[in-house]
């Protein structure tokens, strides 16, 4: 296991230097970027079609401002591109974000905006990886947040097969992913490397696997299949917290206290999971929706909650040498003080206070070295099956000999197929 978490993490550090989602503003809360009408998708439209995305984001400031957007292209590791702007952008460089409102029906004020990405006024001509920085007042030196997306093109036939791994130490614990890419004529291949392979487990770049070479090659024919390169550890379903409704009580709430201008909720105490016997439940896989079971619309009519999560840990002593976090699209995926965990001596017991806005959460406990970097450890927080359900997209890159950027030419979704 050790052996292969270490090979995880440096295939890994080459993609998280640059893939993770950031937030420089703390008055903005609550970023979301998904296909249209569909809150749990991968950000993900083919180039040159009509497909958008949806951005939404509140600013807690209450006032009105002027955001705009723009996009910067980035290869398959996310380093940025050598291409310039116009080169890649249609259009005008910079779109404003024209809908907004202030919040109603809510104790906390705040203002609402949101968008449908790309504006046919600034729009991205080319396929690949593309950070989409929103910023104040036409001003990209005031940036105020960053997040990912992807636009592809259909130039390669992409299939994925989930297995359980051969090896002893994962056979019950990991899922591996056999993948077969199949390019178009119009790709001309001079060497393997030239097309790489991401796979992302349930829409996170942060234990995104970057691969550049295959198994077996020939031809237009490229197979992954080694074990060494595309396992996953399988995890655990993600547990929940239901804050749909802030007037009555959901089943992970121990107290509610809404008799003032903040509402604050505590969630039941976690423990580990790695000794429980494995429960097959439906997930929303690491996401959250925003959702209000107390009024109508959920993006502005929704209120804020001050939301206390803590985590009981073996013999109630902290984990020596490691930092716990919770894990989810909620805290961005990322090791930073958004999601980490503080160690209450006197109670014995991990403690996040964290605002959340009302909605439906999914989230895991993960492990991490003080001051480190690599692959989260779910090992004792959580604990992995290779049945466990886990939503899987497989991206594939090329960059012909001589070219300053990659191109996105095929994607594909895998799932479990164990039988239940």
């Amino acid at each position: 296991m050790k052996r292969i978490l270490f090979a995880l993490s440096c295939i890994l550090l080459v993609v998280s230097v640059w893939s993770q989602d950031q937030v420089f503003n703390p008055n903005i809360r609550t970023v979301k970027l998904y296909r249209l009408g569909d809150p749990i998708s991968f950000p993900f439209i083919m180039v040159g079609t009509t497909e958008t995305l949806e951005l939404h984001f509140d600013d807690l400031e209450n006032r009105i401002k002027n955001y705009y957007y723009t996009f910067q292209l980035c290869n398959a590791d996310w380093s940025p591109s050598l291409l310039k702007p116009f080169e890649y952008i249609k259009g005008f460089q910079n779109a404003r974000i024209n809908t907004y409102r202030n919040s109603s029906i809510a104790t906390t004020k705040y203002i609402h905006y949101q968008t449908t990405i790309p504006d046919r006024n600034c729009f991205p001509n080319r396929s690949g990886n593309y950070l989409l920085k929103v910023f104040l007042d036409n001003d990209t030196s005031k940036l105020v947040f960053v997040k990912r997306m992807v636009i592809g093109e259909n130039l390669a036939g992409v299939a994925a097969k989930m297995v359980r791994p051969y090896s002893s130490n994962m056979d019950r614990s990991g899922q591996k992913l056999n993948i077969i890419v199949e390019t178009d004529n119009r790709i001309q291949v001079m060497s393997p490397n030239e097309i790489k392979v991401a796979i992302l487990q349930n829409n996170n770049w942060a234990t995104a696997i970057l691969m550049d070479r295959p198994t077996i090659y020939r031809g237009n024919y490229y197979e992954y299949s080694d074990e060494a390169q595309n396992i996953f550890p399988g995890l655990k379903e993600f547990r929940w917290l239901d804050l749909r409704s802030l007037r009555l009580k959901s089943d992970r709430m121990e107290a509610l206290d809404n008799r003032k201008d903040t509402v604050k909720v505590t969630v039941i105490p976690d423990q580990e999971r790695n000794s429980k016997t494995y429960v097959y439940f439906t997930d929303l896989n690491g996401s959250y929706v925003l959702e209000n079971l107390d009024s109508y619309n959920p993006f502005w009519q929704s209120d804020y909650a001050w939301v206390h999560f803590s985590y009981i840990p073996p013999n109630n002593q902290p984990f020596p040498g490691n930092d716990l976090y919770l894990f989810g699209e909620f805290t961005n995926y990322t090791w930073d003080t958004s999601g980490r965990m503080n160690f209450n001596k006197e109670k014995g017991v991990y403690e996040k206070d964290l605002f959340l806005k009302q909605g439906f959460y999914n989230y895991l406990y993960a492990l991490q070295p003080v001051n480190g970097n690599g692959y989260p450890d779910f090992n004792i927080t959580e604990g992995n099956y290779y049945a466990t359900q886990n939503k899987y997209i497989i991206l594939v890159y090329y960059r012909p000999f001589g070219a300053r950027a990659d191109v996105v030419i095929g994607l594909t979704l895998a799932t479990s197929i164990f039988d239940r």
